[in-house]
């Protein structure tokens, strides 16, 4: 057991900055009003939510204007897939990849059966989409291509401007979910012009829970996905949620302030895990890319293990992990970013995803290798098939047929 808990899971939601509270600590106080009101009161909150949107704004490097303030990712995502639908109305061709977050393909797979025609891009070994894939299936009648920037399994990079640049040669419109992106690299949407929509969520770069923000582009089509008022400069109906925009934007400052300074603490402390867990266990292989991709993250593949087994006694040793995105914890279906990318199942069942953060240290990196080699070690002996030379040893003929079938490479 390690002497205080070990968080490893920033990708499904990171430590709020105490700069952050620090920031919402007046709202509790005379700071009170209605964003909306025309008197002080709600002006001063107003000043609040304006500042913390210019934070976000040079975050994005992007206008202030340009920045839709909602819930979080899932109603950024939601409502760009569908704004940019309402501005192609004559378009019924979309694009994306069979990587994304379930906010993206649930709603396009929905939109597959109300009459568009949709192309998922495959990924390679490494966790890449197929350029020459969108080169062939993108054409004039293509409304939308929807793709994450970072993976939030992997941590695997895409090349967001060679597929922003092949939408607008069609007139496509391109949406990026680059909520594993914000605070970990450098987003410039003057440069990266090719982009009309792209989500971001606080709670993953040190703010609070259930604020996001979506860029949508000057001249961009936009859809209100709620409507009722006027905030957002009528954009998105709802009081706003004042807190987590605020913390949002303070969070936001301070990525702006030291983002290189935490992109080089989190590579140092991936890296001071990865090559502590190759060194220390066996039959493990790392998921994606090592070299294109987030600075926080590694997905690393135990082989011959069961993934539910390995992260109930990770946490009973007070080390906090995930096999994938948060959204779908609780599922037993395999990861679909794993099956896409063609990863053996004898090592996809035993995949776990560690997430860095700028406030991990190095005695936590080293407690978690010691206890995730302790613990993998424990889990082969406990199995008759835990490694792979003794892993079929003493199985009758059934268990052994429906044991190479659970472990078969895909």
């Amino acid at each position: 057991m390690t002497d205080r808990p070990i968080y490893l899971d920033n990708n499904s939601t990171t430590f709020p900055a105490p700069e952050a509270v620090e920031a919402v600590l007046p709202l509790f106080g005379d700071i009170y009003g209605n964003p909306s009101s025309t008197h002080s009161f709600g002006q001063k909150v107003r000043h609040q939510i304006e500042l913390a949107r210019e934070n976000v704004a040079k975050l994005l490097n992007c206008k202030p204007g340009e920045v839709v303030f909602n819930s979080g990712a899932t109603e950024g995502n939601n409502t760009a897939i569908y704004a940019a639908l309402d501005g192609m109305p004559d378009r019924k061709h979309i694009i994306t990849s069979g990587v994304e977050h379930a906010s993206v393909l649930e709603v396009i797979r929905y939109l597959d059966e109300a009459g568009y025609r949709i192309t998922e891009l495959s990924v390679d070994r490494m966790g890449h989409i197929d350029l020459d894939e969108l080169k062939n299936e993108i054409s004039g009648d293509t409304a939308l291509v929807s793709l994450m920037w970072a993976n939030n399994e992997t941590g695997v990079i895409n090349p967001i401007n060679a597929a922003g640049d092949l939408a607008k040669q069609f007139g496509a419109l391109f949406h990026v979910d680059a909520v594993q992106a914000a605070g970990k690299l450098k987003i410039d949407l003057k440069e990266e012009l090719a982009v009309d929509y792209l989500t971001i969520s606080g709670h993953k770069f040190h703010g609070l829970k259930g604020a996001g923000a979506l860029f949508v582009r000057e001249k961009a089509p936009f859809l209100p996905l709620l409507r009722g008022g006027h905030h957002e400069d009528g954009r998105r109906a709802g009081t706003e949620n004042v807190m987590g925009i605020v913390a949002m934007g303070a969070a936001a400052a301070l990525s702006n302030r030291e983002m290189a300074g935490h992109v080089e603490h989190m590579k140092k402390m991936r890296d001071r895990l990865q090559s502590g867990l190759l060194a220390k266990c066996d039959d493990v292989i790392i998921n994606g890319d090592q070299q294109d991709r987030l600075p926080n993250t590694l997905n690393a593949g135990f082989k011959y293990i069961d993934g539910e087994a390995l992260l109930m006694m990770m946490d009973a040793a007070n080390i906090a992990v995930s096999a994938g995105s948060a959204c779908k914890s609780g599922s037993m279906e395999p990861s679909h970013v794993l099956m896409a990318m063609n990863v053996p199942l004898s090592a996809i069942h035993g995949s776990v995803r560690f997430c860095v953060s700028r406030y991990t240290e190095p005695e936590e990196i080293d407690a978690a290798v010691e206890q995730t080699a302790a613990i993998v070690k424990r889990l082969r002996e406990m199995s008759p098939f835990g490694h792979a030379e003794k892993r079929d040893e003493g199985l009758s003929t059934a268990e052994l047929e429906k044991h190479k079938a659970y472990f078969a490479t895909t």
